[in-house]
């Protein structure tokens, strides 16, 4: 169904209301609301970030406890490493190393610093936007309540993004949205559905528990479902540390009007499995193990869907359409699920056949087609069912973000109204190079900056045979030619990286100038295990796929040395416990001749690895 809403009221609240003025709003604090905030602060826009809870993250918070998933689930080890940069990488490597004993609430304040590290951004927690004043298509101003204080805010903005999920900033704008699973008619695209329905993906609550090490009994309240295993068939429940995705309900109801009464038949559904775990007789094993936490607060998957600019559909997915203003990726599978949820126990719970190749998403799907200075990440972007199925996870999300809020960062600068930045090719161009000089990445597009060091002779202490130190000046960050990676004609084979030979024992690149050279800047990218998952889990299972910690590839410690034309050296930098990607060096070198980076010491692996080095003038 495609809906518009006209009826808008201004929210008219007791006690203080404060005026805010900034130059881009974002309602919504989950992955793709931090990524989007993070990018636009950090290039230079003021930011303010809206979120209706305490904590940000999402799904992915303390109150939902999600893992973030998205495209890794491809990987394959130098032949497609599709794990998420940028700046969702920068927060999964922070969270490894600091976060050991891996506390939801350790990635929630995780964010938090994040946030309150920028002083472009200021951050609204538990505030909920209620209204919107328009003029004509654009919107004005928004109406944000916080009752925890008893305040409001009109907050005035020249851009505004609806990260909510839901929807509620884009509803209260007015913005058209679709809900339900389409038909072939509305739509063509593979397998389409022959009538269309308002049914959704339901939603979840997850619980973690633990080995007491004594017996635990369990006394359920008198209210809970109950399960047997012929119930469960398709449901594998014989892991009890952490929750089940498909404890799952509300997909034949409204998932937004209907989730108090959602979240009350989830509880009962969620603590009636664990019931049968415990007392059915089935599964005696779990005599020691007691619930530890559960939530409150339903994960949900989906409710509105924008219409923006394009609908990005499940033929652009399979076919990895190479538009022209690309900002984002995904690659996670079109992961369906029966409406009836855990109801529907005679069909598998999921099913998730992978796109060909890794796919890039467009700006245009996250820019509204009628509100003139509304945008949107996360799973309410522009998209069918089917092709939404894929983007909505929490790591394609956030690099949704990421990319959307450089764009609008890169707008605000210029001063361009957001139509004026969808038409302006050179803008979208400078967009999709600054997303790659942050470090993330975008299917068929390399880096154009001039690099002194692809201009040196690059030698190095030692190399294998498919890791040649020359790699490290070929723009490419990773390689994605393998199996499930990009269309083969967006990349090129390789592994793109200097692998030192593992009985090298002190192993160094370096790249010598005929005539000498001045640098401003050093820009050392690391290898950093892309091919595997890196994400905050409860599950044994998806931990066991995972090195958290410091990645064992990425150098621990580093030297870099410049040599000048009058002989002397110096030490440019040296780095120590080094867990980071993508290390950026200001610098101001003078005729300089000769640089050397010297590996020495890795987090792990036996060998030296670096993928890139840039130089600039």
């Amino acid at each position: 169904m495609i809906l518009e809403d006209t009826g808008l009221k201004p929210n008219i609240a007791n006690g203080t209301r404060t005026v805010l003025s900034t130059q881009l709003f974002i309602a919504g604090g989950g992955m793709a609301g931090v990524a989007a905030a993070l990018a636009a602060a950090r290039n230079g826009a003021k930011v303010i970030l809206c979120q209706d809870r305490p904590v940000l993250g999402g799904n992915a918070s303390s109150e939902v406890r999600m893992h973030v998933s998205g495209s890794s689930t491809r990987g394959r080890e130098l032949q497609t490493e599709s794990r998420e940069s940028g700046i969702l990488e920068e927060i999964m490597l922070e969270c490894a190393v600091r976060n050991p004993q891996s506390s939801a609430s350790m990635l929630d304040l995780i964010l938090y610093e994040k946030c309150r590290a920028e002083p472009n951004l200021t951050l609204l927690l538990n505030t909920t936007v209620v209204g919107a004043s328009m003029d004509g298509d654009r919107i004005v101003s928004v109406y944000a309540n916080r009752e925890s204080t008893e305040d409001g805010f009109d907050i005035f903005a020249d851009m505004f993004v609806d990260s909510t999920g839901d929807g509620r900033l884009g509803k209260e704008a007015g913005a058209p949205y679709m809900t339900g699973r389409e038909a072939s008619e509305d739509i063509a695209e593979s397998e389409g559905r022959s009538v269309r329905d308002e049914y959704s993906l339901g939603s979840t609550l997850l619980f973690t528990a633990k080995d007491m090490g004594k017996p635990m009994p369990f006394i359920p309240p008198s209210w809970v479902r109950s399960f047997t295993e012929e119930d469960l068939k398709f449901r594998p429940h014989h892991s009890w540390e952490y929750g089940y995705w498909w404890v799952e309900f509300g997909g034949m109801l409204d998932t937004i009007k209907d989730n108090e009464t959602i979240r009350d038949e989830l509880l009962a559904i969620m603590l009636g499995v664990w019931d049968h775990i415990k007392n059915s007789g089935d599964h005696p094993q779990s005599e020691n193990w007691a619930l530890d936490w559960f939530g409150f607060l339903p994960g949900k998957r989906e409710s509105r869907r924008f219409i923006g600019k394009h609908i990005l559909n499940r033929n652009d997915l399979e076919l990895a359409v190479d538009f022209e203003d690309t900002i984002a990726y995904g690659g996670w599978s079109i992961d369906t699920h029966p409406p009836g949820g855990i109801d529907a126990k005679d069909v598998k719970p999921c099913d998730q056949p992978l796109t060909p190749y890794m796919y890039g998403i467009p700006l245009r799907a996250l820019v509204s087609a009628k509100i003139e200075n509304l945008m949107f990440a996360g799973r309410n972007m522009s998209a069918t069912h089917l092709a939404f199925a894929s983007t909505r996870v929490m790591a394609t999300c956030a690099v949704m973000g990421e990319g959307l809020g450089t764009f609008a960062a890169a707008a605000l600068r210029k001063r361009l109204s957001l139509p004026e930045a969808c038409m302006d090719k050179a803008m979208i161009h400078e967009t999709q190079q600054q997303l790659l000089r942050q470090g993330a990445y975008l299917p068929g597009r390399l880096l154009e900056d001039r690099n002194l060091a692809a201009e040196a002779k690059v030698s190095a202490s030692s190399e294998q045979p498919e890791g040649a130190a020359a790699q490290v000046v070929d723009r490419h960050t990773r390689t994605v030619s393998g199996p499930l990676g990009v269309r083969p004609d967006l990349t090129s084979p390789g592994t793109h990286r200097w692998m030192s030979e593992p009985t090298d024992p002190s192993p160094w690149l370096a790249f010598s100038w005929s005539e000498p050279v001045d640098i401003g800047s050093i820009t050392v990218v690391l290898d950093s295990g892309l091919h595997r998952p890196l994400a905050l889990t409860h599950q044994s299972s998806a931990r066991a796929k995972m090195r958290w910690g410091a990645q064992p590839e990425t150098l621990k410690e580093l030297r870099l040395v410049a040599e000048h034309v009058d002989g002397q050296t110096s030490e440019v930098a040296h780095v120590r416990d080094n867990y980071k990607r993508q290390l950026e060096f200001v610098v101001d070198l003078t005729a300089v001749k000769r640089l050397r980076l010297e590996a020495i010491e890795t987090n792990g692996l036996d060998h030296a690895r670096v993928v890139e080095i840039r130089c600039r003038p």
